[in-house]
């Protein structure tokens, strides 16, 4: 049998126990929680998650900005043995929905800027049971589901508080995170109270060297494996702080943040670093706190290295993590960076690159498929037996990602083997944006590609070929993917063909498309243009 484990008592009880309980734990809006408020608000969430019917392993799913309830929420039902799931607050009602329906989820956890979002997600969910917005009170009732707001949530715990967590094993699941992965479609990555202990045992403890007066901030929301790593795990497993900071990023608002709170530990992606780095009202003495940056999510081109050492004083250790993975198992290491590469393998992960014959590649300089062994690799995805069996081989993963192994170790990557892309560190399957587009009553045929811009970052483009008699607004177009679609992944361009090229046997050649893209004059990085016309011949496109 399993040791006795719980990840939440890991994160909480245990740094009180060992006498943190006077030192902040978390920032937010609100103010502050120093351990021993943590872990009293955890064990008042978690009584009322009991109150309302939660029990071990059944999921609670979280729709929720980066704040003191979502934070509380998640730990709460670790604590009470329950799997935390919480999700992009970035979904639609209906995008939302399918997770609730997927997940069987029995109680959906919301901020109150979300209603509408949780209340059609609550419409069609036979196994949802209540509903929880932070707020002012509700309709009482939503599509036949119990709705409550925080405070009824923690009043019906008040009479029966819990003092202990439910005894899980080191091996009960804990944590469910949605990805849509090498499949392009959502898929439940399933993870065990040890993994979080894990990634804060070596990535955290080993390669960030993060201690008990490290600060955190994460640009990667709480909903991300890499963000709920960033925030949660990793300051908590040592008695680190972190700040919470539930706005949408841009460079100013984190440069402010990072002065007033003296942050030590900045975490964020590609697409934020290029901006900021753009960003000349921004101080270099704003960071003068930050010891080290993280990147991760997407390559980090190494003008942003560069740009970052040289302008602020401190390295950017990019990485390649993933959420079946639950975090960086490549990754650059302080004073060792390999700028435009990944790094090298994270104590306690072993990499190999492997042939399209799955032999094993030994020598530097030959391109593979990038496979990873881990204790932290999650157990699997929820009810996907088919892609389980093409994606994971005994102890190892396949990650769709082609890398090649440099002559001094670390690892540069090449690209995705298949057509799923990656924006702003986030899956985006083509066929969803593609299908949301077959909606829109002017357009026949329509394909979306990855083009990488100016760094490197892929953006969604869409080819379209329209009705007869039609003609496309490209702009209305976009509109129309955003009113169907997270809006992360509507399409940047919309170009319109008079066909799209095929095989002979009717299969788009996606390649093509790349190659015409890619022929396009590029924006400067950083900027955003409007209304920058592609020049192409039987083309024409609106970037946004």
């Amino acid at each position: 049998m399993s040791e006795l484990f719980n990840a939440a008592e890991y994160l909480v009880d245990r740094r009180v126990t060992a006498g943190d309980g006077d030192r902040i734990a978390v920032r937010h809006p609100g103010g502050t929680l120093t351990y021993a408020e943590l872990g009293t608000e955890v064990r008042r969430v978690a009584a009322g998650l009991a109150a309302i019917g939660v029990r071990p392993e059944e999921r609670v799913l979280l729709c929720m900005v980066d704040d003191v309830e979502l934070f509380t929420g998640i730990l709460a039902a670790m604590y009470l043995g329950a799997i935390a799931v919480p999700s992009s607050t970035m979904l639609t009602g209906p995008e939302l929905g399918t997770l609730v329906r997927d997940s069987r989820a029995r109680v959906l956890l919301g901020s109150h800027q979300f209603t509408e979002v949780v209340h059609t997600a609550a419409t069609d969910a036979p196994d949802l049971r209540h509903v929880v917005l932070t707020g002012s009170p509700g309709s009482g009732t939503v599509g036949g589901v119990t709705e409550l707001t925080w405070r009824q949530l923690l009043d019906a715990g008040a009479g029966s508080p819990l003092t202990a967590p439910y005894h899980t094993w080191a091996e009960s699941p804990a944590l469910w995170l949605y990805t849509s992965g090498t499949t392009g479609t959502p898929k439940g990555a399933m993870h065990r109270h040890h993994d979080i202990r894990y990634v804060a045992e070596t990535y955290a403890q080993q390669v960030l060297g993060i201690g008990p007066d490290d600060v955190c901030l994460s640009v990667a929301k709480l909903f991300f494996a890499y963000g709920i790593g960033n925030s949660m795990f990793f300051p908590l497993s040592v008695g680190a702080s972190v700040l919470l900071e539930p706005s949408r990023p841009n460079p100013a608002l984190y440069a402010e943040r990072i002065r007033a709170h003296g942050i030590t530990l900045f975490f964020a992606v590609p697409s934020f670093w290029g901006p900021l780095l753009a960003a000349d009202t921004v101080p270099p003495d704003a960071f003068a706190t930050v010891r080290t940056g993280v990147s991760a999510g997407e390559t980090l081109p190494a003008r942003m290295f560069h740009g970052a050492r040289d302008r602020f004083g401190f390295e950017v250790l990019d990485g390649i993590g993933s959420t079946e993975a639950l975090h960086i198992f490549i990754s650059n290491l302080p004073g060792k960076v390999v700028p435009g590469s990944s790094g090298y393998p994270v104590p306690g992960y072993r990499v190999q690159l492997r042939r399209a014959d799955g032999t094993v590649i030994e020598s530097a300089g030959e391109p593979g498929m990038l496979y990873v062994a881990g204790e932290s690799i999650c157990t699997g995805y929820w009810c996907r037996t088919e892609v389980n069996r093409a994606v994971f081989h005994g102890e190892w993963i396949r990650t769709g990602d082609q890398y090649v192994r440099n002559d001094d170790g670390s690892y540069t990557c090449l690209g995705r083997t298949d057509d799923v892309l990656k924006v702003g560190g986030i899956w985006v399957s083509p066929s969803e944006v593609e299908s949301r587009l077959l909606e829109h009553p002017d357009l026949a045929e329509a394909v979306v590609v990855g083009v990488p811009d100016a760094d490197g970052l892929d953006k969604p483009i869409a080819y379209v070929v329209p009705r007869p008699g039609a003609v496309v607004d490209a702009d209305e177009v976009i509109g129309f993917c955003r009113a169907g679609l997270a809006s992360f992944k509507r399409p940047r361009a919309v170009v319109t063909v008079d066909e799209l090229p095929k095989t002979a046997t009717g299969k788009v050649q996606r390649y093509r498309l790349r190659a015409l893209a890619g022929s396009a004059p590029s924006p400067k990085p950083g900027a955003t243009p409007r209304h920058d016309v592609l020049q192409n011949r039987h083309t024409r496109a609106t970037m946004l």
